[in-house]
């Protein structure tokens, strides 16, 4: 069986994105390296596919945007930089919709097979590809943005522009602590499973109670869909608790937002009663009655520096992973806890 480019990566003790930097004299590689990797081709008697090599190197311009639940209103900014930006430098942009039961690294690659592309966008994600899957798109440059892949996966195999969600959301959560809060619940949706968006920021909030000596109850956790419906009804259930709560962290606006006219609904006052933070920063959250504390993202700076790095990729750049910071805005849906 003829030897596999992943064959050469093995054998040299690198990554294929680097194997295939070397081949393509493309991207910044040091000499060491270099020598180790065309040493492993001769030693693997390794012969790239001259018609795959080809295509690569034919002129395209399309760029493809997949967006896994474009209906977000957080994502509005993010898609009017890139159209704007991606506009501005001459280039087509496909965008596509991707739903919950789809994988978006797959979404991809169908579109690939359908028409050449030279970069691929990802806003939104799983968190749970593994190597294999981003090795699947070929060499065509790609920044994921808002979220990141597991840590067992080659960051050379990918870009990235995120926030520390686990930091910033221990900085929310010990805000509710330090105002005397001491049952806050946290609304986000599962599967809180390692790397995901849930899971970094219930470990801010868990983080936040350690700080603040409180216990973690697994009660007060709700597994809410990203809308204000699912806020609504959440808060409604953690209001009838036995010991009902006195702040809530919602890893969402639109959460938070259900969950704010679930606390008015039933004649309670925020923040009087119940102290509200959300995580975003949409307009409508800022409009709200009152105004919503929330974590802001700093969705057009992530957007253009996405657009940025994928252009130097496509210029022979080398992979980036950017973590800018998010603030915690207070609007006044935070206060003391009562008594």
């Amino acid at each position: 069986m003829p030897a596999s480019i992943k064959d050469v990566a093995q054998k040299a003790g690198v990554s294929t994105a680097t194997v295939s930097r070397v081949l393509n004299q493309a991207g910044k590689v040091s000499a060491e390296t270099r020598r180790k990797v065309l040493g492993a081709v001769a030693s693997c008697h390794y012969v790239p596919n001259a018609n795959a090599q080809q295509l690569k190197r034919s002129t395209s311009r399309n760029i493809c945007l997949c967006v896994r639940g474009i209906t977000n209103p957080f994502f509005a900014a993010f898609l009017r930089v890139i159209e704007r930006q991606i506009s501005l430098r001459g280039y087509p942009l496909l965008i596509e919709a991707v739903d919950d039961s789809q994988d978006e690294l797959a979404v991809a690659q169908r579109v690939l097979n359908e028409r050449r592309l030279c970069g691929l966008l990802f806003l939104g994600g799983t968190y749970l590809h593994q190597a294999e899957d981003f090795m699947r798109l070929g060499e065509v440059p790609r920044v994921l943005m808002t979220f990141n892949a597991p840590a067992s996966v080659d960051r050379e195999l990918y870009s990235s522009v995120i926030v520390a969600d686990r930091d910033i959301s221990r900085q929310a959560v010990r805000h509710l602590a330090d105002l005397g809060h001491r049952r806050i619940a946290f609304m986000a949706k599962s599967p809180f499973e390692e790397n995901t968006t849930g899971h970094l920021r219930m470990s801010g909030y868990q983080d936040a109670l350690k700080d603040a000596g409180l216990p973690f109850d697994p009660s007060l956790v709700f597994d809410c869909e990203y809308r204000p419906d699912s806020g609504f009804s959440s808060m409604k259930a953690a209001l009838t608790l036995a010991d009902p709560v006195s702040a809530v962290f919602a890893a969402a606006d639109t959460i938070a937002i259900g969950a704010a006219k679930a606390v008015l609904s039933q004649g309670l006052s925020i923040p009087r009663d119940v102290s509200i933070i959300g995580f975003d920063g949409i307009d409508m959250a800022e409009y709200y009655h009152p105004s919503l504390d929330t974590v802001l993202q700093p969705a057009e700076t992530m957007a253009k520096r996405a657009v940025e790095i994928l252009f130097e990729l496509i210029n022979g750049g080398a992979n980036q992973h950017i973590v800018l910071p998010a603030e915690l805005a207070r609007r006044g849906s935070t206060g003391p806890a009562l008594l």
